[in-house]
């Protein structure tokens, strides 16, 4: 557990330092979580990275000297448990799925939401995989066709015959209540078979479910 006196030590790499310093003010806000050091390119970031070991790295892509690819394999081939967040533009999903096939546990918008920074943050830290809650259908399957490989904790779970079902229409990109509607059940129904699934799966929004649904041919997109 985290907490103020014991937080989540982090390292942020941009070459912009505008984003730098607001991403720095919005963090102060979360005491269990600290920035310790601040890199505007790859290179050093790598050096940062070898001398302060924080629990976990977000890092632009494009950034000049090295980039955000290399820097990530630099580290995970060094410290292979280095936790690193990938920061994307809306129009880079090649750079991500490069991204997380260099080690990377996770990617962000740069403009999301901070309760979901936080969250990925978290889920990061425990060496869980993070998807940013806006993944394009186009960017999940090119997630899911790539070589990157999920943490999974956990053995393969048993999903039931409607788990699947709800599964499958979750990848189809039905909202819940269009989910319930098509299966006659309740949407507090639907949003607990889905809270379940999430559980299972050790993931945590939609764009897990999916790249997880296909990775483990659950579902195939037509």
């Amino acid at each position: 557990m985290t907490t103020a006196s014991n937080p989540i030590t982090i390292v942020i790499a941009d070459d912009h330092e505008i984003f730098r310093d607001g991403f720095t003010v919005m963090i102060k806000k979360f005491p269990e979580i600290t920035i310790i050091g601040e890199a505007e390119n790859g290179t050093e970031l790598v050096a940062l990275v070898r001398k302060l070991r924080p629990d976990v790295v977000l890092t632009d892509i494009k950034m000049p000297k090295m980039d955000g690819i290399e820097a990530t394999k630099l580290l995970v081939q060094e410290q292979p448990g280095t936790n690193i967040i990938a920061l994307s533009m809306f129009d880079e999903d090649n750079l991500i799925v490069d991204m997380l096939e260099a080690g990377a546990r996770g990617y962000l918008l740069k403009n999301a939401h901070k309760d979901e920074i936080i969250e990925a943050i978290k889920a990061v830290y425990k060496e869980q995989t993070y998807y940013c809650r806006h993944t394009s259908s186009k960017l999940m399957q090119m997630i899911a066709k790539s070589r990157f490989t999920p943490s999974q904790k956990k053995e393969r779970p048993q999903f039931t015959d409607k788990e699947i079902s709800i599964i499958r229409l979750i990848c189809e990109q039905l909202s819940n209540k269009e989910i319930a509607d098509r299966l006659n059940l309740s949407v507090r129904t639907i949003e607990g078979y889905r809270e379940k699934i999430q559980e299972k799966m050790d993931v945590h929004n939609t764009a897990g479910i999916v790249v997880y649904a296909i990775k483990n041919k659950i579902y195939s997109f037509k």
